[in-house]
């Protein structure tokens, strides 16, 4: 597909946006009464919807013709580890610490993948990497002193959450980058299946620890994650437009789509002033940590 940079920059910012808006749907939905495993299942659920929806519309009845056994695989694997329990991460980080901490931590993504690649691929850490990381960990290390988040108080032990997040997110995009060089599928096929067996994993995880009880929560906060997952169907749907054309570098969408922890500090400091505090720890935090980011994925 043909586009301008500008084009780019406006389908990147989408994401960006909303992004940095449903950790506080999130935070709503978990201080209404929600549960993690509830929630996860609400938010891909409704992300299933629209994505299977979109497929059908597109693609027809030709959809998945290049699959095969070894790529459904791997996306299911990544569904399982990313989907399934990244989210379930998320959703208590975003109940322990709070939303500015959570998505400010979640966007370490880049340090588990490098240290990922270092490991199982041999690949080297260029300088411009290694200067990322060590402002990246100086960043998570402000947050861990901050004053901020949520309004109960919380412990660096809770920090742990989001930081699985980012590792298991880390782990799983490896495995979809492996699928998607080995697959002539779409990404929005790819999306599909990753979210689907998330969602059997999920529903599985849900019928062994709990049954009904684990969905027994107030309709409150069946409406936020609702929310939650329609913003994320959309992030997700404009990420892939913009990285679908032809302008739509990753050394820039990747940049902007990374400033969504910016907007969510502004929403949590405008929405959940009576849950969760914006502190200028959270804030110094916020900006070393995704400029780390920034540097380690250049």
């Amino acid at each position: 597909m043909t586009g301008t940079s500008v084009d780019v920059v406006a389908l990147a910012l989408v994401p960006a946006v909303l992004w940095g808006l449903t950790p506080i749907f999130d935070k709503r939905g978990m201080a209404s009464g929600g549960g993690s495993i509830q929630a996860a299942l609400v938010v891909v659920a409704v992300q299933l919807l629209w994505y299977w929806t979109a497929i059908a519309v597109v693609y027809g009845g030709s959809a998945f013709s290049g699959l095969t056994v070894e790529v459904l695989a791997v996306f299911s694997l990544a569904g399982a580890v990313g989907t399934a329990l990244g989210r379930i991460a998320i959703f208590v980080g975003v109940d322990r610490v709070g939303a500015s901490l959570n998505s400010t931590i979640l966007s370490t993504r880049p340090l588990f993948a490098t240290l990922i690649a270092l490991v199982a691929l041999g690949e080297p850490l260029g300088p411009v990497t290694g200067v990322g990381i060590v402002v990246l960990v100086v960043g998570l290390s402000i947050l861990a002193l901050s004053r901020g988040g949520d309004l109960e108080g919380w412990t660096p032990r809770d920090l742990g959450w989001p930081i699985l997040a980012a590792a298991t997110f880390a782990v799983a995009n490896v495995a979809r980058r492996y699928g998607m060089l080995e697959t002539p599928i779409s990404a929005l096929e790819a999306v599909a299946i990753n979210e689907t067996a998330g969602l059997i994993a999920l529903v599985a995880y849900a019928a062994a620890v709990g049954g009904r009880d684990v969905l027994e929560r107030p309709r409150r906060s069946y409406r936020s994650f609702a929310v939650s997952g329609l913003l994320t169907t959309v992030a997700m749907l404009s990420l892939m437009a913009a990285l679908g054309l032809k302008a739509g570098r990753v050394a820039l969408v990747d940049p902007l789509v990374a400033t969504a922890p910016f907007f969510t500090l502004v929403f949590a400091a405008v929405f959940l002033r009576d849950v969760e505090r914006v502190s200028r720890g959270v804030v110094a935090g916020a900006v070393l940590v995704v400029a780390g980011a920034v540097l380690i994925t250049i």
